[in-house]
């Protein structure tokens, strides 16, 4: 098994900062692309940005510029640093993982997410 936990949710006021962090832990070979994703209520389930194990980032148009994802490989933990925080950005962050896990049927790729961890951008 694989989990994931985030942390660092919370209310903050439009244009501060947060920063969200979610670590893995596991049976855990090794770990590809991490990611953050968002729901919003009555919305699906989007993309925020990913990170490859190399560190190549990747980001949603609507937050490029404004939100920073970043990884340490020795922690297993993923973090999202947001800036400039809007009302529209308010909803529960998820995090993602993929990789090769160990099981009793040897290694097998896993892909995972997270609990949530709601954000509130709100004065």
């Amino acid at each position: 098994q694989v989990q994931l936990v985030e942390s660092g949710g919370g209310l903050v006021q439009p244009g501060g900062p947060l920063r969200l962090s979610c670590a893995a832990s596991g049976s855990i070979i090794s770990i590809g692309t991490m990611g953050w994703y968002r729901q919003a209520p009555g919305k699906q389930r989007e993309l925020v940005a990913t990170i490859t194990v190399d560190g190549s980032a990747n980001y949603a148009d609507s937050v490029k510029g404004r939100f920073t994802i970043s990884r340490d490989n020795a922690k297993r933990t993923v973090y999202l640093q947001m800036n400039s925080l809007r009302p529209q950005d308010t909803a529960v962050y998820y995090c993602n993982a993929n990789g090769v896990m160990s099981s009793i049927y040897g290694p097998r790729q896993f892909g995972s997410w997270g609990q949530g961890t709601q954000v509130t951008v709100s004065s």
